[in-house]
């Protein structure tokens, strides 16, 4: 009752021509505000769109945590590779990088989604700029994991064409379901019934990775996931 009575007092006591809405939008619009450090400045040179480079250093899966994260992984998979002779670094690329691709832009994931859907540029651009960008981090990241754990040349580039599948899977799948848990699910299921299968019909483990056969499956594959991306982030014909 108290609580009541006292906020029925303070809009008894606001001013009738004091639009609080709008004040307290405004107030949120100067705490959110922030300059742009040295990476987005670069980042704005490069793109040349200061609203790209915002969106591109917003997003979630390249933020400190999730890089420390990845990083961490794929330590672990080297390490495991140095123990056993086994190129867990190779097997745990795809699916790292998968999860990063997916986690990368939507709404419920991303802290700007109301910035990117309101700067001067498609949703298709920022989706694909920011996918780019997870791919080739995690790309120099496995390829440097992958080096260190002593693995053969062969092992150590051969995981990038079935990443490059995984990763259009995951981004395929969650641009069409609009969710980062279903691409992420998708992409990870997707590598561990790749790597089942494989080993099955070959007896090793690392097959996935090492047979050539599979190169041209991977890059079809993968082809055909970028272009139900295009085909979704498409804009509507009509619109402005």
């Amino acid at each position: 009752m108290n609580s009541e009575h006292e906020s029925g007092a303070e809009r008894a006591a606001a001013p009738v021509d004091v639009d609080l809405g709008r004040v307290w939008v405004g107030v949120a619009a100067e705490v959110w505000r922030r300059r742009p450090g040295l990476v987005e400045r670069l980042a704005g040179r490069l793109l040349r769109s200061p609203g790209l480079a915002r969106a591109l250093v917003t997003t979630p899966s390249l933020l400190i945590g999730w890089i420390v994260a990845t990083a961490a992984v794929l330590l672990a998979g080297m390490l495991a590779t140095l123990e056993t002779g086994t190129p867990y670094v190779a097997l745990l690329a795809p699916a790292v990088a998968a999860a990063g691709i997916a986690h990368a832009y939507g709404p419920g994931v991303d802290p700007a989604w109301e910035l990117t859907c309101s700067v001067p540029v498609s949703d298709r651009l920022v989706l694909l700029v920011r996918a780019l960008a997870v791919f080739g981090l995690n790309a120099a990241l496995g390829l440097a994991a992958s080096a260190a754990s002593g693995t053969a040349l062969t092992v150590t580039l051969g995981w990038l064409l079935p990443m490059t599948a995984v990763c259009a899977l995951a981004l395929a799948t969650a641009t069409l379901a609009r969710s980062a848990t279903v691409g992420i699910a998708a992409g990870v299921a997707g590598w561990l019934i790749t790597i089942l299968l494989s080993e099955s019909a070959t007896g090793q483990v690392s097959a996935a990775v090492t047979a050539s056969v599979l190169w041209l499956p991977y890059l079809a594959f993968a082809a055909c996931c970028v272009a139900i991306v295009l085909y979704t982030t498409r804009i509507p014909r009509g619109t402005t």
